[in-house]
């Protein structure tokens, strides 16, 4: 599969329904919108209603949770088929999941389980990319999830894991800087050696979230604004990968779309910042001797 230059929607916000009215109303300053794709893979009612509306005005990518690349069970094909079905609907920009399990024996856990990082795993996960991408007939993203325990059997770091599926895999990536730094706080890792070491061209995507500090270990939550120090992580990560799409994300105690448009001009203001450095360092260079 050839890999497509990588595309740069700006700035966005996760697709909630408290704000699908708003979205339709007042049409905010938002460049794109992310939808949680089991929200929308159901035969009618008001979501797909309202989603029909908001892809006419907007930009679209699919964020999925219940792909279970990482499981043991075989792939879900009924759930690819409806996820496929969504894709074709709604044309995104593309389609993403998660680095991790979600099921055993046909049991939805409704949660991100963590893998073990080692070579085993990471053939076991890049075999069933392949197989999701082919059905799909598009490179997927998947998305790094925090963490809060290890495998014995792990002896690969995190980072090394995530690039050689992506490599071997030949899939694309969704960072997210909160779970990065969530993860480095609570496995004791430096988030910017992790960054650092992920394939840069295969980076696709940003999310930014907001966690809960329980003093010795953290909790992705997204019932809270980004905190500070995941500002300055993303504007390492900014300054390390360049331009990169970015989306403010939040799940529970939602605020009215104001609050989150502010947080996404924080956004806004810290990425283009950082851009105009790294672009001006960059021609500095080519200018020396």
């Amino acid at each position: 599969m050839t890999q497509s230059p990588r595309p740069y929607l700006g700035f966005g916000l996760g697709l909630r329904p408290d704000h699908y009215e708003s979205v339709l109303t007042e049409t905010p300053s938002v460049d794109w919108f992310e939808i949680i794709s089991e929200n929308y893979m159901v035969p009618g009612g008001k979501p797909l209603y309202y989603l029909d509306q908001i892809i006419e005005r907007y930009p679209v990518v699919m964020h999925g949770v219940s792909l279970s690349i990482g499981a043991t069970d075989p792939l879900n094909m009924e759930y690819l088929a409806d996820l496929k079905k969504l894709a074709d609907r709604v044309n995104p920009s593309w389609v993403s999941d998660h680095m991790c399990w979600t099921g055993l024996g046909g049991h939805n856990l409704h949660d991100l389980m963590p893998l073990p990082y080692n070579q085993d795993t990471a053939r076991h996960v890049i075999d069933r990319v392949k197989q999701v991408q082919d059905y799909l007939g598009r490179q997927i993203l998947l998305e790094n999830a925090s963490s809060y325990l290890g495998f014995t059997n792990s002896d690969m770091t995190e980072w090394e894991f995530i690039a050689e599926v992506a490599e071997g895999a030949d899939c694309l990536l969704l960072l997210d800087i909160n779970n990065i730094y969530v993860s480095g706080f609570n496995h004791d890792f430096d988030p910017l050696a992790y960054m650092q070491a992920i394939p840069k061209d295969r980076v696709w995507q940003f999310h930014l979230a907001g966690h809960e500090d329980n003093g010795d270990v953290l909790i992705d939550t997204h019932d809270h604004p980004v905190r500070s120090e995941v500002w300055d992580l993303y504007a390492k990560a900014c300054e390390i990968f360049g331009p990169v799409s970015t989306m403010i994300e939040r799940d529970d105690n939602i605020p009215a779309l104001p609050v989150l448009l502010a947080e996404l001009d924080q956004a806004r203001e810290i990425g283009e910042k950082a851009w105009r450095i790294t672009d001006t360092e960059r021609k500095d260079s080519n200018v020396r001797p």
